[in-house]
């Protein structure tokens, strides 16, 4: 988890939620969503973050969306990661789905 953290964060990524999902969904232990400011941060965020979790021995994590760049979404197993452009996050709102008020926010500068 804490790779995951350092890296969105190194990588200036925004808004960052961590969602615990342990006891909740068989799914992932972890859920973080977090903001990119456009299409080429998105992907540069959702790259940077693949090599530090291969650097980390996570290298088997499955990856949607990647070329598109307005949702990625990297599964470690453990850990969903979620990266938006802000438009498409405040169209499928995830966090509401999976009541924020369990989660733990982490502020990204």
């Amino acid at each position: 988890m804490e790779v995951v953290i350092a890296s969105l964060d190194d990588s200036k990524a925004e808004e960052v939620v961590d969602i615990n999902l342990q006891g909740r969904s068989a799914l992932a232990d972890h859920m973080v969503i977090a903001s990119g400011r456009s299409h080429r941060h998105v992907s540069a965020v959702a790259d940077h973050l693949l090599r530090d979790l291969k650097e980390a021995g996570h290298g088997n994590a499955k990856v949607e969306g990647l070329q598109n760049g307005d949702w990625v979404l990297i599964d470690t197993g453990d850990i969903i990661i979620h990266i938006f452009r802000p438009e498409v996050r405040t169209f499928y709102n995830i966090e509401k789905m999976w009541s924020v008020s369990d989660a733990k926010e982490t502020t990204v500068h």
